[in-house]
């Protein structure tokens, strides 16, 4: 394994469930990273979209890196996620998941209002230095509010530990555009789930999902018949769970994964407002389409 690029195929996020009176539930986490790591994940994620990372408190972010680092026990590498809104705020909780033992770590520049190109290359560049593990600059203007070119990718890219990117924009012309400015070694990811099959064929390393907290079978799958480069055979496990991908992007990952997990009979914590369940119809409908995906045997 290539220590500055240290990620490949399946890169699983876990939530963070909470308990009822609203303090993250780390018994329960435990053992949904452990089911994540069980089930074949090649790298775990905690502290992205999916597990919530902006309604957590700098002590519970601590504690579910450190939970995570304990509970993957070096089995597959770790990928925190340490973003903020301040500079000063990232490299905090950069230093500490890289003392924890996180293989790398992942930042998305948050801002309230839009940051120059100038001011974001800034902001990895002192997150660079006071760090060594690598770094994954994460774009998805969705939930960070800023969309990083891919000049400025390329840009970050020249800072020493700034080693992979990840590309969620939805585009999937953005990452046939990273492939051809950035050249074949370097080492991109997908974190659009409904472009999957479309970022493995623009030259993908993996793909950052949640999705292996429901059907890690088909995701896993997907990835190694990209890897036999059977394409028949890719095209073909992608479209079994190409409708669930749409759904849990649809309705918002914490809470489609939450539900999904509870229909396959997991606890899964409760969530924090202003996150609230999916309703009965979505249930419903979510049900059904884990019915017709065909699940083979959930992985308790």
């Amino acid at each position: 394994m290539n220590p500055n690029v240290p990620f490949h195929g399946i890169i699983a996020y876990p939530i963070t469930p909470f308990t009822a009176d609203n303090a993250v539930d780390l018994p329960t986490y435990r053992h949904l990273v452990e089911r994540l790591v069980a089930s074949g994940s090649h790298g775990i994620a905690p502290l992205g979209s999916t597990g919530v990372l902006p309604y957590l408190t700098d002590e519970e972010r601590e504690a579910v890196t450190e939970t995570t680092l304990q509970q993957v026990a070096g089995r597959v590498p770790v990928l925190v996620g340490v973003s903020h809104l301040t500079t000063a705020g990232v490299v905090r909780h950069a230093r500490f998941a890289e003392q924890a033992g996180a293989a790398a770590v992942m930042v998305i520049p948050m801002s309230y209002w839009k940051l120059t190109d100038d001011e974001i290359f800034r902001h990895y560049d002192r997150v660079a230095t006071a760090i060594s593990v690598p770094i994954m600059a994460y774009n998805n203007p969705a939930t960070g509010g800023l969309d990083m070119s891919p000049t400025l990718l390329k840009r970050l890219l020249e800072i020493p530990n700034v080693t992979m990117i990840k590309e969620s924009s939805g585009d999937v012309q953005r990452m046939q555009a990273l492939r051809q400015l950035l050249g074949e070694e370097v080492a991109f990811y997908n974190g659009s789930n409904p472009l999957a099959l479309a970022a493995f064929a623009a030259g993908a390393t993996g793909w950052c999902t949640a999705a292996p907290n429901l059907i890690p079978e088909l995701n896993i799958g997907l990835y190694e018949a990209v890897q036999r480069q059977n394409l028949a055979e890719a095209r073909q496990l992608f479209y079994q769970q190409f409708e669930l991908l749409q759904f849990i992007v649809a309705k918002g990952l914490p809470r489609a994964i939450k539900a999904g997990l509870q229909l396959l009979g997991q606890e899964a914590g409760e969530l924090r407002a202003p996150l609230l369940p999916l309703t009965g119809a979505e249930q419903q409908e979510l049900h059904r389409i884990l019915d017709r995906v065909q699940l083979p045997a959930s992985v308790n």
